[in-house]
């Protein structure tokens, strides 16, 4: 049996920023583009309390919470803390499947020898991370990846509901068939047309029904609904390439929140890539449209450089690029900057021919490395209008 954690920390954007700003604490935040067609990208739990929530736009936000405190993202701050809270999940597990910066599965079967049992490593994750970050975790815990995340979105805000084997079915059939990620408004319509409302009803469904209405999406969509939940976590650790990538709560339009999440992502990959004495050539985009017609496929977009490269902004410039040689802007659900190619895993040396530019570049992380190291991701930051 496999023994699945979904962790999620408590409306992430927002919380850092009443965190870094006291004064902000116990009022309505909302983070996300201010243009006059932006779009909140995070709501604390305060400001949910007037019906804010993620996605919304930010002129529809200010008309139901006018006292609210509306921020610009700090999406390199938000890397920081997250890769800050990756490596604590990887003490715990190699195995971690990252989903966006504020959540991942982690499969802990193998650890329980060593940590006790998935609640008892559920409640020391969520203490180490309050401790280490200062921020509040939801976890959620099962025998599959559907359960976990279910479980995550019920503890929140600031809990845990670990759901054992034989609870399964019972925990799932009352539920809303909206529940099982990826069921949208379309499918929802489907169901509803064929008299399903819930996981237990479309349990009970014969499969070739949903198949013939749904295709290969009807079947496993039954699976899922019945407790047969196969897949597994796909750990992010191979070393072919040194990657970075969010999923979106909602839709992102706004393209000063896309940006800068292609900017953190292309940082935290060169703060990793710099941390295991590696470098690469080939920087990918990856990005997945949402929309009609999109069926949320995964397109990439890659260049590769005249030499190994370790310098987000680099890596920014470069993916920034990509996104903006193209044509069409739409709605994404993913974004996520790869770096692949790699040199060799030995200390980089010093070109014959390298420019001030680029050795100034050098200085400047190796500095911000160790202040990292000595001091947290909190002793230094980039200015927010730099890439």
């Amino acid at each position: 049996m496999a023994n699945i954690l979904h962790a999620d920390m408590d409306a992430f954007f927002a919380s850092v920023e009443q965190m870094d700003q006291p004064q902000l604490r116990g009022k309505p935040v909302m983070v996300g583009g201010l243009a006059k067609r932006g779009v909140i990208a995070a709501a604390s739990y305060e400001a949910r309390a007037f019906g804010v929530h993620s996605a919304m736009p930010t002129a529809q936000a200010r008309r139901l919470c006018p006292q609210g405190v509306f921020l610009a993202p700090r999406m390199r701050r938000y890397a920081e803390l997250s890769a800050r809270i990756r490596e604590i999940f990887y003490r715990y597990t190699p195995i971690v499947e990252p989903l966006s910066l504020d959540e991942a599965y982690l499969d802990v079967g193998a650890s329980l020898r060593l940590f006790g049992s998935i609640g008892e490593i559920a409640e020391q994750l969520r203490a180490e991370v309050r401790e280490r970050s200062g921020l509040a975790m939801s976890v959620g815990g099962g025998p599959g990846k559907l359960v976990a995340k279910i479980a995550g979105n019920k503890a929140k805000p600031d809990g845990l509901l670990i759901i054992e084997e034989h609870e399964v079915l019972d925990f799932l059939h009352p539920l809303a068939v909206s529940e099982i990620w990826g069921v949208g408004p379309a499918t929802q319509a489907k169901l509803r047309a064929m008299g399903i409302s819930t996981i237990g009803e479309l349990a009970a469904a014969g499969a070739a029904e949903l198949e013939a209405e749904l295709g290969r999406w009807g079947p496993l969509l039954h699976g899922l609904a019945s407790g047969e939940d196969l897949r597994s976590v796909e750990c992010d650790r191979g070393r072919k390439s040194y990657g970075e990538e969010n999923t979106f709560p909602e839709d992102a339009v706004d393209e000063e929140v896309i940006e800068a999440t292609i900017i953190a992502h292309a940082h935290t990959v060169a703060g990793r890539l710099r941390r295991d004495g590696r470098s690469g050539r080939t920087v990918t985009l990856k990005f997945r449209p949402s929309g009609p017609g999109r069926d949320f496929r995964l397109f990439t977009r890659s260049k590769t450089l005249a030499s190994p490269c370790d310098d987000g902004l680099e890596i920014a410039e470069v993916a920034l690029a990509l996104w903006r040689a193209e044509t069409e802007h739409p709605p994404l659900r993913l974004v996520g900057v790869q770096l692949s190619l790699l040199d060799g895993n030995r200390p980089l040396q010093l070109g014959l021919f390298k420019s001030e530019e680029s050795e100034r570049r050098d200085a400047l992380n190796r500095a911000l490395d160790d202040i990292t190291r000595r001091f947290g991701d909190k002793a230094l930051q980039r200015g927010e209008g730099s890439i």
